[in-house]
C-alpha cells in the first residue's frame, strides 16, 4: 500500500519562507509525477506545482518565481520550497502522486497525502 506523508507546514509572516516535504512509501516506482495542490477555506483545491521523474516541472502562475519544487528520487521524496510567502498562500497543502500526468491532474485519480496547514500572517 502506498502512502504519502507531508510535513513542514506552519505559521509564518508575510515575506517569509517554508519548506514542505512529502515522503512516499510502498510501491513508489510507478509514481512518475509528484507534486502539490492546495485548498483554502471555501475554495476549490488548486494545483501548485508538479515534477516528473525526469525533472520536468510545471507551476501555477500564482507561485511562479516564488516556489520551487524539488524531487529526490533516491528518497522517494518531493519538496516544495516556498519563498516570499503571501497571506493568500494560506491553505492546506496536499501532496499527490500518480503514474501518468493526466492522472495527476485528475481529482479522482492518483494518491493523496493527508495535507499540512500553511498559514501566512500579514
Amino acid at each position: 500500500q502506498v502512502q504519502l506523508v507531508e510535513s513542514g507546514g506552519g505559521l509564518v509572516q508575510a515575506g517569509g519562507s517554508l519548506r514542505l516535504s512529502c515522503a512516499a512509501s510502498g510501491s513508489t516506482s510507478r509514481f512518475n509525477h509528484m507534486g502539490w495542490y492546495r485548498q483554502a477555506p471555501g475554495q476549490l483545491r488548486q494545483m501548485v506545482a508538479v515534477i516528473s521523474t525526469g525533472g520536468g516541472t510545471n507551476y501555477a502562475d500564482s507561485v511562479k518565481g516564488r516556489f520551487t519544487i524539488i524531487r529526490d528520487n533516491a528518497k522517494n521524496t518531493v519538496y516544495l520550497q516556498m519563498d516570499s510567502l503571501k497571506p493568500e498562500d494560506t491553505a492546506v497543502y496536499f501532496c499527490k502522486a500518480a503514474m501518468y500526468l493526466t492522472n495527476w491532474y485528475s481529482p479522482a485519480a492518483g494518491v493523496w497525502g493527508q495535507g499540512t496547514q500553511v498559514m501566512v500572517s500579514s
